[in-house]
């Protein structure tokens, strides 16, 4: 991207890489299309219902609609968030020299920064995406909502504030914040961008009171130096965990399509945000692992040091994950849907659970031996003449 002569450059090749972005805006966008434009049409035909289960089941709808929504959307919405000034100080890292130049040359961070705003593109192909794919499912969830045949035939209706407001306010808003936090990411000196260098902050409290092995500090210096890496493999085991469950435990709670849609859903978050996380830790440390290959370190060393640490991250991401659905649903079977006789009550699946730890276990490990095959192949000498 050039403008005005600047020669600053945001590529094809850089704005690829926040596909996770667009993928997280077209689940949230998906959901609350859905859910919220149901939501309308169902309050316009009140009137019609008149059966008293049709009532409950009224107001139960809409309780759990507006639930969805809110709780799914600002979810994914505070995810989005969290990636995006993720991407935009790796911009910065990796682009040090350039963004230096121009900031010698005069440029003021306002003027570097503004052009920051493409990096919200992605979450406007994201809530594109999501509307049309909310459109094309539209009919069969309300068909799917109205499985009892307990109210009038209802009908998709176009709201143009709603798709106003999921189409236009998540381009406008992540464009702004792209901008915000690029100009606030570059406030270091023309020197440090320069020679393109990174501050890892260690709390001056925290002395080792002997020094630990060099895996073992490695390990640890890892976890610290990327602590929004830390949140993000972690919110992977979230969603799986999170998902996976509610969809095994929603028998009698939601139709089939229902849960396959929640199930599809969690699968792509956590797979997404899993493999963004992974490629960046590897990313980070391909000069410390060339440099452990040259010292005659093992493969089980290494990605053991590098990855190995993310772990209990993920261990405790999947703990949180699983009471995170608990409570949803107990909150959906107690107060929602608290006078509709047909809900049956819920209890906690230790099947569900142990089905999911299980696949979670299987899954994880399987992306950790991937990376770990990934890092052995890099070759030693292009990476150290970088």
């Amino acid at each position: 991207m050039r403008s005005g002569g600047e020669a600053m450059i945001i590529g094809i090749k850089d704005l690829a890489k926040l596909f996770a972005i667009t993928v997280v805006v077209c689940c949230a966008v998906f959901v609350c299309s859905l859910f919220l434009n149901y939501n309308l049409d169902l309050t316009g035909i009140q009137d019609k219902i008149t059966t008293e289960t049709g009532r409950i089941l009224y107001d139960a709808q809409l309780a759990s609609g507006q639930v969805v929504a809110s709780v799914s959307g600002g979810c994914l919405v505070v995810t989005t968030v969290i990636m995006l000034v993720f991407y935009v100080k790796n911009y910065i890292d990796s682009h040090g020299k350039e963004l230096g130049i121009l900031k010698a040359l005069g440029y003021s961070r306002l003027r570097v920064a503004r052009h920051f705003w493409v990096f919200g593109i992605s979450a406007g192909i994201g809530s594109v995406l999501g509307c049309a794919g909310a459109w094309l499912y539209m009919p069969a969830f309300y068909e799917m909502q109205n499985a009892e045949g307990l109210f009038p035939e209802l009908d998709p209706q176009f709201h143009p504030a709603l798709s106003l407001a999921l189409l236009a306010l998540p381009a406008a808003f992540f464009m702004l914040l792209a901008v915000c936090s690029a100009f606030f990411k570059m406030k270091r000196p023309v020197i440090g961008l320069l020679k393109e260098a990174q501050e890892v902050r260690i709390p001056a409290s925290r002395k080792e009171k002997e020094e630990l092995p060099f895996l073992a500090d490695l390990r640890r210096s890892t976890l610290r130096s990327r602590k929004t890496l830390v949140f993000f493999i972690g919110f992977s085991a979230f969603c799986f965990s999170a998902m996976t469950q509610m969809s095994l435990s929603m028998e009698g709670l939601g139709s089939e399509a229902f849960s396959w849609m929640i199930l599809s859903i969690g699968l792509i978050l956590a797979f997404m945000t899993l493999f963004m996380s992974l490629t960046s830790v590897v990313k980070a440390n391909t000069k410390t692992i060339a440099m452990m290959k040259v010292f005659g370190y093992s493969r089980k060393d290494y990605s053991g040091a590098i990855l190995g640490g993310y772990r209990p991250v993920a261990g405790i991401g999947f703990a949180i994950g699983t009471v995170y659905q608990y409570v949803l649903l107990r909150i959906a079977v107690d107060l929602i849907f608290a006078d509709f006789e047909k809900v049956p009550e819920y209890q906690f699946s230790f099947s569900a659970f142990l089905l999911s730890l299980g696949m979670f276990i299987l899954a994880y490990e399987l992306t950790l031996y991937y990376y770990s095959w990934k890092i052995s192949r890099q070759p030693t000498k292009s990476v150290m003449l970088e």
